[in-house]
């Protein structure tokens, strides 16, 4: 028995505040329906004009989509995703992106100029460690002189590398690389046909580079709503609202194999409401989903 693509779920970030039982029961329910990844946003602090301020747990306890590499030293960064990936027995996807929210990078400290200059660096050292081991980078913004990865990864070459990304310099420093490229569901309106665009725009930025697309997987977010939904609170507000993809067993079935049809390897459902009883009630879609 197999499904067309890998299904996964994002855990809350800021619909309200969810202790840690709460998060350890969604991720166990999550491996006892069968789903194939958990993931949370790597974010650390949100402001807000019309409501209070609000943020989320920090990311690397479960993993993170996507990591955003100026919220730690790069090199300290690839000794957690070795660690993380260890600890799962080598189900770490190594999400990376340079961030965009500029209220949690100045209420830390972290600098929000060149981040795309900075995130290339960082990129650099990471890949570099988690694939080969060691790397001696001197840069602007980032040194690692003489650093080694030990204990060595798990996995020859390290976890997957997935870019979280639109940017047409973020796509040219990345597509060489990663293995998987990854869209967010308000970027293609949560859509079969907007994906299609998107798809489209990383084909050509493939070619550009030299890489043949078909060695890039793809994977998409989509939001998908329960009985009693309200709208996922999220923490870009201004983020623009899509229809979400309702949650019948038949209905998102049929929607999960129109991705996979389009090239879709793995999608993360971002769920309205986000609780545990939300993702037990996946369980039927993902039954009617193998084949």
């Amino acid at each position: 028995m197999s499904r067309p693509l890998k299904v996964g779920v994002q855990l809350p970030e800021v619909e309200r505040v969810v202790r840690w039982p709460e998060l350890r029961a969604m991720a166990q329910t999550a491996e006892e329906i069968g789903l194939d990844s958990i993931w949370v946003g790597d974010h650390l602090l949100y402001r807000y004009p019309e409501r209070p301020p609000d943020g989320p747990w920090e990311a690397w306890g479960i993993g993170p989509l996507v990591a955003c590499v100026a919220f730690h030293n790069p090199a300290v960064l690839a000794k957690q995703a070795a660690t993380l990936d260890e600890i799962s027995g080598g189900r770490l996807i190594l999400g990376l992106g340079a961030g965009w929210n500029e209220t949690e990078f100045g209420a830390f400290g972290i600098p929000f100029d060149h981040r795309v200059g900075r995130f290339e660096e960082a990129f650099t050292i990471i890949r570099e460690l988690l694939r080969t081991g060691r790397t001696d980078f001197h840069g602007r913004f980032h040194e690692a002189p003489d650093c080694e990865l030990l204990p060595p990864v798990s996995r020859p070459g390290g976890p997957p590398l997935m870019i979280g990304s639109l940017g047409a310099r973020m796509l040219r420093v990345t597509l060489p690389h990663v293995d998987a490229w990854n869209a967010w569901y308000a970027w293609f309106g949560n859509s079969v046909d907007g994906y299609r665009l998107l798809r489209d725009q990383v084909d050509a930025a493939c070619r550009e580079v030299g890489r043949d697309p078909a060695e890039v997987e793809r994977t998409v977010a989509l939001l998908v709503s329960f009985p009693g939904a309200g709208g996922r609170l999220m923490g870009d507000a201004g983020q623009e609202q899509v229809e979400p993809i309702r949650s019948l067993p038949a209905e998102l079935a049929t929607a999960l194999r129109a991705f996979a049809a389009e090239g879709i390897a793995q999608v993360q459902l971002v769920l309205d409401p986000i609780t545990v009883e939300s993702i037990a009630a996946l369980a039927p879609a993902l039954e009617l989903l193998e084949d």
